[in-house]
């Protein structure tokens, strides 16, 4: 692709002699706070429905790659020919039942094919648990997830949700235990139990907590924001409100965004 092309080029003209300063002093490690950042972005503009601003996020994001294979590139590494030739033979590879003759009942068994090719995989030969290759610089809830789902698949989870129903339950009375015994270590290690015990309820509830939980950070973000404005437009000082005033407040702030129940 033309614009492709023309991408790959800038790149490289602005680490050439001549180029830009900053881009000649990076490296890939002083680029990784831009890539993750970059990512984040257009999660952000996705999450808003924002089709302009995701596209340019995007490309910013591309561009995070583009400068990753024109420093491998320069250091004899491997260059953005490379990324996308393996790419292209990595889907096609794992797609059997779209570029073979493998048949597949449905999605669940696409997955399960997926998992097994990979596996077999030369890069991943050395990976000795089915757990290994989980990244771990996710996102906290997000590894939780993507660890689970590892286990699950051979076999490793509950029957069915009752019993994780009751994990839940379970380890937030430890919580409160260990909240009453006055131990930080042991407060910390119990808060962390019940937050794992909470991503596999969303799991097998069918929902993703990281993104579940982003959505309720932004409502909670956005309601707060509605119950500064009221008590600025009252001249109320929300520091010297009585907490039935604040909650009063946070209640027609719901309500004004069809959220009451919750």
């Amino acid at each position: 692709m033309e614009e492709f092309d023309e991408l790959v080029a800038i790149m490289a003209r602005l680490r050439g002699p001549g180029g830009c300063p900053w881009d000649r002093q990076q490296s890939h490690k002083s680029l990784r706070h831009y890539f993750v950042e970059e990512v984040y972005e257009a999660l952000e503009a996705l999450d808003d429905e924002d089709m302009s601003r995701f596209c340019g996020e995007l490309g910013d994001v591309m561009l995070q790659i583009v400068f990753h294979a024109q420093l491998a590139e320069e250091a004899g590494e491997f260059n953005m020919r490379d990324v996308v030739r393996r790419i292209n033979e990595k889907l096609v590879r794992r797609h059997p039942h779209v570029f073979g003759d493998v048949a597949v009942s449905g999605a669940e068994e696409v997955l399960d094919n997926w998992q097994e090719i990979k596996l077999a995989e030369g890069e991943n030969a050395h990976r000795e648990s089915v757990v290994d290759g989980v990244p771990r610089g996710l996102p906290s809830l997000q590894r939780a997830y993507d660890l689970q789902r590892r286990a699950a698949r051979v076999g490793f989870d509950w029957p069915d949700i009752g019993g994780v129903w009751d994990k839940v339950a379970e380890e937030s009375e430890e919580v409160r235990e260990a909240a009453e015994g006055g131990d930080a270590e042991e407060i910390e290690a119990e808060v962390g139990d019940l937050l794992f015990a909470v991503v596999n309820l969303a799991r097998f509830l069918g929902v993703e907590p990281e993104q579940a939980l982003r959505a309720a950070s932004s409502r909670f973000e956005g309601r707060f924001r509605k119950v500064e404005k009221k008590a600025g437009e009252a001249g109320l000082d929300m520091r010297e409100m009585k907490l039935a005033e604040l909650d009063e407040l946070w209640e027609a702030a719901k309500k004004e965004h069809g959220q009451a129940k919750d």
